[in-house]
């Protein structure tokens, strides 16, 4: 039995992909790189390579141990109890190179301290996390250009130079070049002034030597060359040499570019011909992980009610989650405190305002029915047709109606991309439950209401 399931340890991942639809940057990146760490009956201990992927085991076990229990049973016939350990935890280290982890790249503009292994890994940006990880293995070969758009604050910016970290630390031949699109743009206007007066000022070969001599150019917040003439022409023409020439080019902006009207036509379909991939709002259960790592790294041991604290009250923006946290360790030094929900509530109070009412949005409703259901995100979204899937989900769609403006339309897109009709349906059966005098729905709908929208 043994022997057999390692014989179809890949028909067994490949089946995966197939029978659960998983993309195939996110396969390549999580599931390919599982292996076989140990069997003892129907015990089963899974590696994960966290040395290549980063910090993702809790990601991997919550998101892909079900669906490869449930292939391992097709493939062999057995029920294995699945647990993973991570390379890290066993102390393990690339064999290739044991001194690469102190080789450090000479390059000012690019932050050593973000790479894969900082960023946490969830629901919310894990395909864009593996289409980065894809191009720093192979930069100008599979996804060319990769152009990655999300709001503020969600981690474009790391994983840009995560990619840059990568490629240095494993290729120190390769030239790299992060640069803002101020930057670049400023470095345009010198070059068109192309004054030989001012030593500072560079000239237009100065600056084609600077960004068409490159291996891999990442650009961040492109959106800021919009309106900006000479600008679009130089980077067009920047961007036609580095691909012609196999070069990586590596784009960040806050919207998708079939939303930038005033964008140049030829531009936009450039940033298109690559992959798109978004980062979009972090769900609670990783934002919970953003700040545990955070606490983590500051060998700080923090009780979970002040980070729940935390987490249910900044759910858009990791740059204010981990500001937050910051302000809260602050604070406990300058006062010289223990820290506690309620000096933690104090530190917050300029940010979280107890008496100002939250926005109440489809995706925090969301999270608030898993949570109280002890399910996942991914459990709420999905096909399943399980009971303790099924009413959670009714429920949900019966309090967006309620506690939203949201349409039916609206309500379907986020929900799994549901027909409005099913929204209705889904609405209408809690509606009857409630009629009826369903004393279980009557009172989770109140609780849940009451966390949802406690003013």
């Amino acid at each position: 039995m043994k022997n057999e399931l390692y014989e179809k340890w890949d028909d067994i991942l490949e089946n995966m992909k197939t029978e659960f639809e998983i993309s195939a940057p996110i396969y390549r990146t999580f599931v390919k790189t599982l292996s076989i760490y140990h069997v003892e009956g129907n015990k089963l201990t899974v590696l994960i390579d966290d040395v290549k992927i980063g910090n993702s085991k809790s990601f991997v076990e919550q998101r892909y141990s079900l669906f490869l229990a449930i292939s391992i049973e097709e493939f062999t016939g057995i029920q294995y109890d699945i647990s993973f350990v991570s390379r890290s935890e066993l102390g393990q280290q690339k064999a290739d190179d044991p001194e690469k982890k102190e080789k450090k790249h000479n390059n000012p503009t690019i932050n050593s301290k973000y790479t894969f292994d900082t960023f946490v890994v969830g629901d919310n940006n894990d395909y864009a996390h593996a289409a980065a990880l894809k191009v720093a293995e192979e930069p100008g070969d599979t996804y060319n250009p990769l152009y990655i758009y999300g709001g503020p604050g969600l981690g474009k910016t790391h994983l840009m130079h995560a990619i840059a970290n990568y490629i240095q630390e494993h290729d120190a031949s390769k030239k790299v070049i992060y640069v803002t699109s101020e930057t670049f743009t400023n470095d345009i206007v010198d070059a068109v002034r192309d004054s030989h007066h001012n030593e500072h000022t560079m000239t237009k070969q100065e600056f084609r030597n600077k960004y068409r001599n490159v291996d891999v150019l990442l650009i961040d917040d492109i959106q800021f060359i919009i309106g900006k003439e000479s600008t679009q022409l130089e980077f067009f023409h920047t961007f036609n040499h580095l691909y012609e020439s196999q070069k990586q080019i590596i784009i960040s902006s806050d919207k998708h570019p079939s939303t930038m009207t005033t964008l140049e036509e030829r531009l936009r379909s450039r940033f298109e011909m690559g992959l798109t991939v978004d980062i979009k709002a972090p769900t609670y259960e990783t934002r919970m992980a953003i700040l545990r790592k955070k606490v983590a790294e500051e060998n700080i041991n923090i009780d979970d009610s002040i980070l729940d604290y935390i987490a249910s009250n900044i759910i858009s923006n990791i740059r204010e989650l981990q500001g937050a946290i910051n302000k809260v360790l602050s604070f406990s030094d300058f006062c010289n405190t223990e820290i506690t929900l309620e000096s933690a509530k104090k530190a917050l109070v300029d940010i979280i305002n107890p008496n100002m009412k939250r926005q109440i949005t489809i995706d925090y409703i969301m999270e608030t029915v898993a949570d109280h259901f002890h399910i996942t995100m991914k459990d709420l979204l999905s096909s399943k047709r399980n009971s303790n899937i099924v009413y959670p989900r009714h429920i949900c769609m019966y309090l967006c109606r309620q506690l939203t403006n949201s349409t039916y339309e609206e309500i379907g897109s986020k929900i799994g991309n549901r027909h409005h009709s099913t929204i209705l349906h889904g609405e209408e059966i809690i509606k009857k439950k409630l009629d009826e005098g369903d004393e279980e729905s009557i009172k989770t709908i109140d609780v849940l209401t009451k966390k949802i929208d406690p003013q």
